[in-house]
């Protein structure tokens, strides 16, 4: 974790680099934010660029929201990626996260084997489903059996499996089926070993909600300026992102993913900053679903989940 890559964006290109910018911040201006090293994920790597020397960002990469959490409550970071499933998850259980701004929509897939015999979900039945626990992809999954008329715990077996190891256990035939965000359904289509059973979103009641980047209520009473001021640029690089889809695909491909991975990918990824009430009335309708799923004991409190005042002045920083 102590290694750090910062991307900066030069001039009217986008150019990874390594390390710091040379420039020297005044005493007790760094900040530390999580995220993944995912096309979809991608915004807090650019933040510097929008902070006019103000602050030095360091940025952490995760492989899962979990890790990002813990050390989000650790006091480790002041800002981290999460999906809404596990934000509605700490919430539930009383932990002091906040979510501030929008991270990404969509992302998820439904993969088999290219020369299986599954057609539909309900062809799962007896199958071996690889999955990580707790995540928005858990929560889709369960879904999508249910549709099937599929019982997650005597219909079907779901292994637990990390998102890395996924497409070869699928590759090997360890599995049969996995749910997971992008890359990695793409990965198994570009290789030939995988294909899309099903991109499995609800319904307008949720829609394509993924994830967040969230903060503690601590880091918002003791220190708001910076907490407003990573959500602007958080902000700011989104809608750049968003307005060159070739600088953004070409960055992310700095992470390892193939371009042509990700050119499969593109479309079933949407890099997001805003949040409104309608965004929040869509996490209260999944919260109602993983308590119904048995995924959480009781409802959170999810107005106090999500402080929008946040994206409210990004919008008035971006004269929106």
């Amino acid at each position: 974790m102590k290694k750090i890559l910062i991307f900066l964006v030069l001039t009217f290109s986008l150019v990874v680099l390594s390390g710091c910018n040379g420039k020297t911040p005044a005493p007790g201006t760094k900040a530390r934010v999580g995220t993944w090293k995912t096309a979809q994920t991608i915004q807090p790597f650019l933040y510097e660029k929008y902070l006019a020397d103000q602050y030095q960002v360091e940025v952490l990469p995760f492989t899962n929201p979990g890790d990002q959490k813990a050390a989000l409550l650790a006091g480790s970071l002041d800002m981290c990626g999460s999906t809404v499933a596990l934000a509605l998850t700490a919430a539930s259980k009383g932990e002091p996260v906040v979510a501030v701004c929008g991270l990404c929509n969509k992302c998820s897939a439904l993969v088999v084997r290219k020369d299986s015999e599954i057609h539909k979900p309900s062809d799962l039945k007896g199958k071996k489903i690889a999955y990580v626990p707790g995540t928005m992809h858990h929560v889709l999954l369960l879904e999508v059996l249910r549709r099937a008329g599929l019982d997650p715990e005597k219909d079907v077996h779901l292994t637990r499996v990390d998102f890395f190891d996924m497409g070869q256990a699928l590759s090997q035939g360890a599995v049969d089926a996995f749910l997971s965000g992008e890359p990695y359904p793409s990965l198994a289509v570009v290789n030939g070993y995988g294909r899309i059973l099903a991109y499995p979103y609800y319904g307008e009641d949720i829609g394509t909600i993924n994830a967040v980047m969230i903060t503690t209520r601590d880091k918002i009473k003791n220190n708001r300026r910076l907490i407003q001021q990573l959500v602007n640029a958080h902000a700011m690089a989104t809608e750049q992102l968003k307005s060159r889809p070739e600088e953004w695909l070409n960055l992310a491909s700095r992470f390892g993913t193939d371009r042509k991975v990700l050119d499969v990918a593109v479309g079933n990824m949407e890099l997001a900053w805003d949040l409104d009430k309608e965004y929040v009335q869509r996490a209260k309708n999944l919260a109602k679903r993983m308590k119904e799923l048995g995924m959480i004991s009781q409802m959170p409190d999810v107005d106090a989940l999500f402080d929008l005042s946040f994206v409210e002045e990004a919008r008035k920083n971006m004269g929106k």
